[in-house]
């Protein structure tokens, strides 16, 4: 596991702040988890209610852009989008960090009817979160 991992999208308001709520939903206590976009956008109303159907408030998160990120050390760096990890690779070529490309679908591309452009948002949270718990399992209960 590492002990510190940084998710990166294109624009830190959909994908990137979906990994990062869900890695410190599952493992905040034993991982220090950051991300940012290339650029920062809005944060998207889409996410807020997806990660909101499972009990995970994002309302109140500010997006930000690699950089305004406050500490530069991180084990892992894992991109969602190709424009971020282009420029992982970039960050990186001087650092002891290991990237990983996660090509991850941006549901901001869907149209159509609300509940359409929901169900494309979740199954982004669903496929993040399956990601997330097989790359980084869950630690079994301490036995007494």
């Amino acid at each position: 596991m590492p002990g510190a991992v940084l998710f990166s999208c294109s624009y830190n308001a959909v994908r990137s702040i979906m990994a990062a709520t869900l890695m410190r939903h599952f493992h905040g206590s034993r991982v220090y988890v950051e991300c940012c976009g290339l650029r920062a956008g809005d944060l998207d109303g889409f996410a807020v209610a997806v990660m909101d159907e499972i009990g995970l408030d994002i309302s109140a998160y500010k997006p930000k852009t690699f950089d305004e990120l406050e500490d530069g050390f991180f084990d892992l760096i894992v991109t969602l989008s190709p424009e971020a990890q282009h420029r992982a690779m970039e960050m990186t070529r001087t650092m002891a960090c290991d990237v990983e490309f996660w090509n991850t679908f941006d549901a901001t591309m869907v149209e159509g009817s609300r509940e359409t452009k929901l169900e494309a948002y979740r199954q982004v949270r669903d496929q993040l979160q399956k990601r997330i718990l097989e790359r980084f399992p869950l630690a079994p209960a301490p036995r007494f």
